[in-house]
């Protein structure tokens, strides 16, 4: 399902970048890659504190079927970086999916993060997802700002008072 979901996009500011879904072979880059992320960051996207992301997560991020459960990367010019990398976990029903995304620290504020959100966006509706969520830190001002520009509801996490509920419908307006 992802062969055709590799592709190369454009930010905003111009800048280019290839995505492509994750495979068994990333491991090493994805270490990398984290240890790249700030710890602001990956709190952010862990929901929990963590210095290291380690084996275990990375696993789980390569452990996708490509369908209910998918990772994409971000792939700098040079063929090789990763710039981000994003995973979509949906409901076994195929109507909820939940999207985090991660971004590297030297790569941020070139509209990465749009791009990439829109592009799973797009992947969750061609596999029948009705709603598009993720769970953001309250502190997490930036991804709950961008998420409202893109369209995305944000409400208080149901029994936590430091997480918020960020959901977008699908199918996306047509010129999205």
């Amino acid at each position: 399902m992802t062969d055709n979901w590799s592709r190369d996009l454009t930010t905003r500011t111009g800048f280019s970048f290839h995505v492509r879904a994750v495979r068994l072979d990333d491991k090493p880059a994805l270490a990398e890659f984290f240890s790249n992320v700030s710890l602001d960051d990956l709190r952010f996207r862990f929901l929990t504190g963590l210095n290291v992301v380690g084996h275990d997560r990375i696993a789980a991020m390569i452990d996708v079927d490509h369908r209910q459960k998918e990772s994409f990367l971000a792939i700098a010019a040079d063929g090789t970086t990763i710039i981000a990398a994003a995973m979509l976990a949906c409901d076994a029903a195929m109507d909820v999916g939940e999207v985090a995304i991660s971004i590297r620290s030297d790569h941020k504020g070139r509209g990465v993060s749009w791009e990439l959100l829109e592009h799973i966006a797009h992947f969750a509706e061609a596999v029948g997802v009705k709603t598009l969520q993720s769970i953001e830190s309250y502190a997490n001002h930036a991804a709950i700002e961008l998420e409202r520009d893109m369209g995305f509801t944000v409400r208080s996490y149901p029994d936590d008072p430091t997480l918020m509920l960020v959901e977008r419908k699908l199918p996306l307006p047509v010129d999205a």
